[in-house]
């Protein structure tokens, strides 16, 4: 991955960056940012996919470096414009790759436009607030975000990520996070997740009615969003599939050749099979 190559587009009056891999035939994959990293945080598996298929990153609404608003920072807000990002990119049918914070989105926007995908593979995603690690379910929860509201986003983030990562950032990319939450970005973006007591529970009640084969890749050890969240999706979706890594929460930094190669297998046909 090249930070030269990264390109915008707009999608319902918002700024969204973007990154696009070489054209392949088949289906291609729509990979979504992770929070509080960015499209950046797929440069490990990124040679591997694009290989193999058509490839485009991006950066969520409000995540990453693309803008926000409020009426999208939330899962079902970003399910809603996931499909003008799509027709902004000239895609009509994908392979939705979105971890973390993608996971609801994609599920939401999937359940609304079917079409649109051919498969999900999702993961490291709460899928009920309850669910959450105690970290996570602070921001969820809290009464009040003054505390938060008087730090920069970057410290916040980054040492979320060091935290969690365990391992040295090249210095381009631990510049790009810092700047995707710098300043107020962070604390905006944190209205996503505490949307999800609501949202999520709406999307418990939906899941029955997803057709789109979903692949669900899970951290064993993960602290914010313990494997346990895989077992809604497991139960409720028709055509749902789980697997688990030896990783923490960033699955697709700490295992990437096994997340790239799960990812391939799926979208190489494993999505239909019965």
């Amino acid at each position: 991955m090249d930070f030269s190559d990264v390109e915008w587009l707009e999608a319902d009056g918002l700024k969204v960056r973007y990154l696009k891999g070489p054209v392949r035939t088949g289906v291609p994959l729509l990979l979504t940012s992770p929070w509080p990293e960015s499209l950046f945080a797929f440069r490990k598996i990124w040679d591997r996919l694009t290989a193999d298929a058509s490839v485009v990153a991006v950066d969520l609404p409000g995540f990453g470096h693309s803008q926000g608003r409020a009426d999208v920072l939330s899962p079902s807000g970003m399910g809603a414009i996931l499909p003008q990002i799509l027709h902004a990119l000239g895609l009509t049918r994908v392979h939705g790759v979105g971890p973390d914070v993608g996971t609801s989105a994609l599920l939401f926007a999937a359940k609304e436009h079917p079409a649109l995908f051919e498969s999900l593979v999702v993961g490291s995603g709460a899928t009920s607030a309850d669910t959450t690690g105690a970290t996570l379910k602070d921001l969820i929860f809290a009464p009040s975000l003054a505390d938060f509201e008087k730090m920069d986003g970057a410290v916040i983030a980054l040492g979320a990520i060091d935290g969690l990562l365990n391992e040295t950032l090249p210095a381009d990319v631990r510049a790009d996070y810092a700047a995707a939450s710098a300043g107020r970005r962070f604390i905006e973006a944190t209205g996503y997740v505490r949307w999800y007591p609501r949202d999520l529970a709406k999307l418990g009640e939906a899941l029955g009615f997803i057709s789109t084969p979903v692949l669900g890749i899970w951290g064993e050890k993960d602290p914010l969003v313990p494997p346990i969240n895989a077992d809604l999706l497991l139960r409720k979706l028709p055509k749902s599939r789980a697997i688990y890594l030896d990783a923490g929460h960033f699955v697709w930094e700490q295992q990437p050749e096994a997340y790239a190669m799960a990812v391939l297998d799926w979208v190489k046909g494993g999505y239909a099979a019965p």
